[in-house]
C-alpha cells in the first residue's frame, strides 16, 4: 500500500473516531458509559498500527509519519484519561511528545504538541506533583513563544487526515486557546508552589486572553477577576484591585442586559436559573468591592496613625509592595475605556480626612444594599449576618475619621442597633458562631462608647450628673453581659466542659473577653462599699482566670502576652484593695 492510499484508510478511520467521540455516550446507552469511548481505542490503535506497519515503507520526512502517529496518541491518551485510566493516559501523551520533539515547532506539530504537555500537566498537577506539573507546562509555555517568533501559520490536527471537521476552528485560534489553558494552569500551579505574585500575574494573562479572544463565560470571568483583585487588595494596590473590580462589573453588567433581553423574548426555566445565578453573583462582585471599601478605610486609618505616631511627613508609609513597572502591564487593554466609568466612581488612595471617608463610607452601604438584595435574613442567614458586621466595620472605622467625640459616640452606637437587631432574630444554637461574633463586636462598641464617656467626664471639671453616671455604668453593664454571654457560650460547650481548654482558634478571643471584664468591673461608678466589693472581687476573678489558664497553657501564654504581665499586676493589686473594703464594710 503507497502512503497515499494509507491515508484514505487513515481518514475514513479518524472520521470514525471524531464521530464516536463527539457523541455522549450516555445518550445511546447509559450502562455503557464508556462504550463509544473504547470503541474508538480500538479504531485508533488500528490506526496506530497500520502507521507502523507502512513506516518502514515511506520517506518519514516528507510524509511525516511520526507526526500521524503523536496525534493518534495523543487522542488515545486523552480517552484513557477520560475512561479513568490515567496511567494509560499518561504513557500515549509521552509517546506523543517523543514523537515530536526532534522539531515540535513545525506548523503540523505545535498543536498535538502543546495539547499533549498541557495533558500531562494537569495529571501531575492531580497527584498533587506540583513542581512536575510546572515543568510540562513552562515547557509548552516556551514552545509556543518559539514557534510565534517563527511567522508560521499553525495546521489543524485533522487536516493531515484530509478531513474538515464540523465547526471546527482556525487552526491559529486553537493553538491560541491551548495557550490561554497553559497560562490557565500554570496560574493554579505557581499558587500551589505559593509564589503568589506570579500566580496572580498568570491569571491576569489567562483573563486577557479570554477577552481578546472573546473565549469566555461572563459570570465565571467577573468572578475570577474579583477574585484576583482580593490578591491585590491585601497588598494594599488599590488601583490594580479597582481595575479588576470594574472589569468585573463591567462584564457582569452586559451580562445582564442580555439577560434582560432573553427574558423580555421567552420565559423558561433555563432564563429564570440563568437571572438567579446572575443575582447570586452579582451579590458576591458587591462583596468583593465591600471589602475594598472597608480595606481602603482600614489602611487610610493606620496610616494616619503611624503618621501620627512618628509625628515626621516624610516617614514612609506602608504601601503597594508590588513593582509598578510590573502592574503597568496588567491591564485589560481591549475593555480600558469601558471600564473607565465605573472606576471613576470611587477612589484608589488613601483617605486623609472624614469627607475622603464618608464618600467611602457611602459607597459601601450601597454595595452592602446591593449584596442583601440576594443575601437576606430568610434564605442566606449567615451571609446576612457578614453583611451587617460589614456595616459595622464601616461605621467603626468612619468614627476614626470624625474630631467630635458626640458624633463618634453616635456611630458606634448605631453599629450597636444594627447588631442588636440581627441578634434577636437568631437561634443561638443554630447560628452559634455568628451569635458569638457579634457578642464579642458589641461588647467591644460598647466598651469604646464607654471610653468616650469617661474621657470626657475626666476633661471636664463639672460634677457628674446622676443622669451622666446612670449612662456610663448602662454601657458597663451592656459591654459586660455580652462578652460573659461570649465567654459563656465557649464554657458551656462540650470542648470545655471534657478538657478544661478552649479550642485553639477561640484562646485568644476568649481570653480576651475575660480581660475586657477584669477591667470593666473597675469602671463602675457606685457609692455603695458593699457594690465596690463585689465588682473588684469580680474583676479579679477575670483576671485570675485568664493567669490560672495562661499558667498550664504555653501556648495561651505567647498570645496573651501583653494582657498578661497586666493580670498579674492587678491579681497582686485587687486583694489588697477587697480587703480595704471589706475593712470599711464592717467599720
Amino acid at each position: 500500500m503507497d502512503f497515499h492510499a494509507l491515508l484514505i484508510e487513515l481518514k475514513e478511520k479518524y472520521t470514525q473516531v471524531r464521530k464516536l467521540l463527539d457523541t455522549d455516550d450516555k445518550i445511546i446507552d447509559e450502562t455503557k458509559p464508556y462504550k463509544n469511548k473504547y470503541a474508538a481505542i480500538n479504531i485508533l490503535k488500528e490506526m496506530q498500527n497500520s502507521l507502523l506497519e507502512q513506516s518502514n515503507n515511506v520517506v518519514k520526512e516528507e510524509n511525516d509519519v511520526n507526526t500521524l502517529l503523536a496525534i493518534i496518541s495523543l487522542n488515545l491518551g486523552i480517552v484513557y484519561v477520560e475512561t479513568e485510566e490515567l496511567k494509560l493516559g499518561e504513557e500515549y501523551f509521552i509517546n506523543c511528545i517523543d514523537n515530536l520533539s526532534e522539531n515540535e515547532i513545525l506548523p503540523q506539530r505545535i498543536i498535538p504538541m502543546i495539547s499533549a504537555l498541557n495533558q500531562l500537566g494537569i495529571i501531575w498537577s492531580q497527584r498533587n506533583q506540583a513542581s512536575m506539573s510546572k515543568t510540562f507546562l513552562e515547557r509548552a509555555e516556551n514552545i509556543y513563544k518559539d514557534f510565534i517568533n517563527i511567522n508560521k501559520e499553525p495546521i489543524n490536527m485533522s487536516t493531515l487526515f484530509l478531513i474538515k471537521l464540523i465547526d471546527e476552528q482556525e487552526p491559529k485560534l486553537v493553538l491560541e486557546k491551548l495557550h490561554t489553558l497553559t497560562l490557565y494552569y500554570l496560574a493554579q500551579i505557581y499558587g500551589t508552589l505559593e509564589d503568589y505574585l506570579k500566580s496572580a500575574i498568570y491569571c491576569h494573562m489567562t483573563l486577557s486572553r479570554q477577552l481578546e479572544y472573546k473565549d469566555f463565560e461572563s459570570i465565571d470571568w467577573s468572578l475570577n477577576a474579583a477574585t484576583l483583585s482580593q490578591f491585590f487588595l491585601e497588598k494594599e494596590c488599590f488601583s490594580q484591585a479597582k481595575h479588576y473590580l470594574s472589569a468585573a462589573t463591567y462584564i457582569l453588567e452586559n451580562y445582564q442586559n442580555t439577560l434582560t433581553t432573553i427574558e423580555t423574548d421567552v420565559e423558561n426555566e433555563e432564563t429564570a436559573a440563568k437571572l438567579e445565578n446572575y443575582k447570586h453573583r452579582s451579590a458576591d462582585i458587591s462583596r468583593c468591592w465591600i471589602k475594598y471599601g472597608i480595606l481602603l478605610l482600614s489602611a487610610s486609618k493606620e496610616r494616619l496613625l503611624i503618621k501620627s505616631e512618628n509625628d515626621n511627613e516624610q516617614e514612609e508609609m506602608k504601601k503597594c509592595e508590588i513593582d509598578k513597572n510590573c502592574l503597568i502591564n496588567l491591564q485589560f487593554t481591549t475593555i480600558e475605556k469601558n471600564i473607565e466609568t465605573i472606576a471613576n466612581e470611587i477612589t484608589d488612595n488613601y483617605l486623609l480626612d472624614f469627607s475622603d471617608a464618608k464618600l467611602i463610607f457611602f459607597k459601601i452601604n450601597e454595595w452592602i444594599d446591593s449584596a442583601k438584595q440576594y443575601y437576606s435574613l430568610e434564605n442566606h442567614a449567615s451571609d446576612y449576618v457578614q453583611l451587617i458586621q460589614d456595616q459595622s466595620q464601616a461605621y467603626k472605622d468612619l468614627a476614626f475619621f470624625h474630631n467630635d467625640e458626640g458624633q463618634q459616640a453616635k456611630m458606634h452606637k448605631r453599629r450597636i442597633d444594627m447588631l442588636e437587631d440581627v441578634l434577636k432574630e437568631l437561634h443561638e444554637t443554630y447560628y452559634q458562631s455568628s451569635c458569638r461574633q457579634i457578642w464579642m463586636e458589641l461588647g467591644e462598641t460598647y466598651s469604646e462608647i464607654l471610653d468616650i464617656k469617661l474621657d470626657r467626664l475626666q476633661a471636664t471639671d463639672e460634677r457628674p450628673t446622676a443622669n451622666m453616671l446612670k449612662k456610663i455604668n448602662n454601657l458597663t453593664a451592656s459591654a459586660i453581659k455580652n462578652f460573659e454571654k461570649f465567654i459563656d457560650s465557649l464554657k458551656s460547650s462540650k470542648i470545655f466542659i471534657e478538657n478544661n481548654k478552649f479550642p485553639d482558634e477561640m484562646i485568644r478571643p476568649v481570653l480576651s473577653a475575660y480581660f475586657h471584664c477584669g477591667r470593666l468591673y473597675n469602671k463602675f461608678i457606685t457609692p455603695d462599699k458593699q457594690q465596690q466589693l463585689e465588682n473588684v472581687q469580680k474583676s479579679y476573678s477575670a483576671y485570675s482566670f485568664l493567669v490560672n489558664y495562661c499558667e498550664r497553657d504555653s501556648n495561651a501564654k505567647d498570645l496573651m502576652a501583653v494582657e498578661l504581665s497586666v493580670c498579674k499586676d492587678f491579681v497582686k493589686l485587687l486583694p489588697l484593695k477587697i480587703s480595704k473594703l471589706k475593712l470599711e464594710i464592717n467599720h
